[in-house]
């Protein structure tokens, strides 16, 4: 018995990756957008204090703390996962192109596209190319 092939057209790949950019684009907008309201309601009445430097903290710095501060809605972590939401975005354009690449059995594509994709995966992991 064999498997029917599952082909997707070139249409239908742009018009998937341009649903996937758009919906990470407004979610990362949304969230940020979330985050910072809910950092104004409850710390813009505080006055700045310019004359001491704070760093981002130490629970920021990391993907599983960022994530916990979200849901904990604390509005630096909403607004810090939301711009991982949008630095992903591009990222799973990419994965995505990997396997759209592989159904439509364009074996150049899959493998510029996945050094591509080890090149940003390694850049995010690492810092540098």
């Amino acid at each position: 018995m064999s498997w029917p092939r599952r082909t997707l057209t070139e249409q239908q790949v742009e018009e998937i990756i341009g649903n996937l950019l758009r919906i990470g684009v407004i979610t990362a907008a949304a969230v940020v957008l979330a985050g910072g309201v809910l950092y104004l309601v409850r710390h813009g009445a505080s006055p700045p204090g310019y004359h001491v430097f704070r760093g981002e903290p130490a629970d920021l710095r990391s993907v599983s703390g960022i994530v916990a501060d979200a849901l904990a809605l604390r509005g630096r972590g909403l607004i810090q996962l939301g711009l991982l939401l949008l630095i992903a975005t591009p990222v799973a354009r990419v994965a995505f192109s990997v396997l759209a690449f592989a159904l439509q059995r364009d074996h150049t594509y899959v493998i510029v596209t996945l050094i591509v994709l080890t090149v940003l995966l390694y850049s995010l992991a690492w810092g540098r190319v």
